[in-house]
């Protein structure tokens, strides 16, 4: 079944490209403020997994295995609460994302504040929030807009 929906960045390529720049200036401020590619990444791929935006994750997963994050570092993120492989830092960022893609079930509740707020710096944490926000809007440009994911080229056998 095929379907034509609105392709946003198309129809209205000013407001994507203004979500573009906010996206890098979003990351500019992680990086100038502690927040690693990789701590980043993880938000980011988790994030877009919980939207279910199969687009922005294969995106994200990309950037993930450029700034070196493992397969099987990959492989846990949907399951980080039993996994034993990420840091305290990056497990108190995975609960921020949560908290800010499903925003309008609790808010940030001070549980969670609180936790990350251990962890974190005030400007760390004003990064990750940001870099939520900014992939929360993305994911839901591209959700809306049935972005194809198309099936990677198999790379020949050695």
């Amino acid at each position: 079944m095929s379907e034509t929906r609105v392709h946003l960045s198309k129809t209205e390529p000013t407001a994507y490209q203004a979500l573009d720049a906010f996206s890098k200036t979003v990351g500019q401020i992680c990086a100038v403020n502690g927040i690693d590619d990789r701590l980043k990444e993880i938000v980011m791929i988790h994030c877009s997994q919980l939207n279910g935006c199969a687009y922005c994750a294969r995106i994200h997963v990309d950037r993930a295995v450029a700034a070196g994050i493992d397969t099987d570092t990959l492989t846990q993120i949907p399951t980080w609460r039993e996994s034993g492989v990420f840091s305290e830092r990056e497990r108190a960022a995975l609960e921020l994302a949560e908290a800010f893609t499903f925003i309008s079930e609790d808010g940030v509740s001070d549980e969670v504040y609180d936790l990350v707020g251990s962890v974190f710096t005030e400007k760390e944490y004003a990064a990750l929030s940001w870099a939520c926000v900014s992939i929360n809007a993305f994911n839901r440009v591209v959700i809306a807009g049935r972005y194809p994911v198309p099936a990677r080229t198999p790379q020949a056998q050695a």
